[in-house]
Parts: structure tokens; C-alpha cells; sequence
């Protein structure tokens, strides 16, 4: 079992730059690939970002590449999304997730999830 909490969201105006966290508990926690997806009301949750367990591996989506950076930190078991540039269509629930073995993108290949953390951009 893995519990997973994110924080870090909140309002910012296009352009800014947000950091969010997430701190997971565990100790397979370095043998866990981690993700970062969004949600909006009245759509489905989509892929962000991903890094594999070791971190040498990071995938990210189309939307997003150039502006947002995973890392992770295991000897902290702490996952960050370094978000710049932020546009308003970034707006959404962020949450963290994550799984044993390799890197996956979709939203069915997670076990664990957080609670979520808002991200407002406005224009």
C-alpha cells in the first residue's frame, strides 16, 4: 500500500509558475514508477507526466512539454511538478499517482492515487 498527498496548488496568472509536491509513504517507494494527471469538470482524467522508478526515464505530454519538469527526490519519497509558463487551459485537479514496476501513461495503469491539489491560471 501507498498513500500519496499532494500540495502546492493554487491561484496564479498565466505566465507564472507553480510547484507542486507530492509526498508519498512506503518504503517500495523507489520502486514505484509516479505520475501526474489532471482533471476538469465533465471530462476525463488525462495523462500529464511521468518518471520511472530510478527517475531516468521521464515522458510527458504534448501540451505540456517545454513548460513542466517531474523529478523525484526518493530519499525524500517526494515527487515535484515544476509547472512554468502556465497557461489557463493548465486549470484542473492535479493528482499524483502512482505504480509498482514500469513507467505507464494511462489513468487505468495506476494503483494509488492523492486527494488532488487545484491549479487556477487565470487570464
Amino acid at each position: 500500500q501507498v498513500q500519496l498527498v499532494e500540495s502546492g496548488g493554487g491561484l496564479v496568472q498565466a505566465g507564472g509558475s507553480l510547484r507542486l509536491s507530492c509526498a508519498a509513504s512506503g518504503r517500495t517507494f523507489s520502486n514505484y514508477a509516479m505520475g501526474w494527471f489532471r482533471q476538469v469538470p465533465g471530462k476525463e482524467r488525462e495523462f500529464v507526466t511521468a518518471i520511472s522508478w530510478g527517475g531516468g526515464s521521464t515522458y510527458y505530454a504534448d501540451s505540456v512539454k517545454g513548460r513542466f519538469t517531474i523529478s523525484r527526490d526518493n530519499a525524500k519519497n517526494t515527487v515535484y511538478l515544476q509547472m512554468n509558463n502556465l497557461k489557463p487551459e493548465d486549470t484542473a485537479v492535479y493528482y499524483c499517482a502512482a505504480r509498482r514496476g514500469v513507467t505507464r501513461i494511462g489513468v487505468n495503469e495506476y494503483d494509488y492515487w492523492g486527494q488532488g491539489t487545484q491549479v487556477t491560471v487565470s487570464s
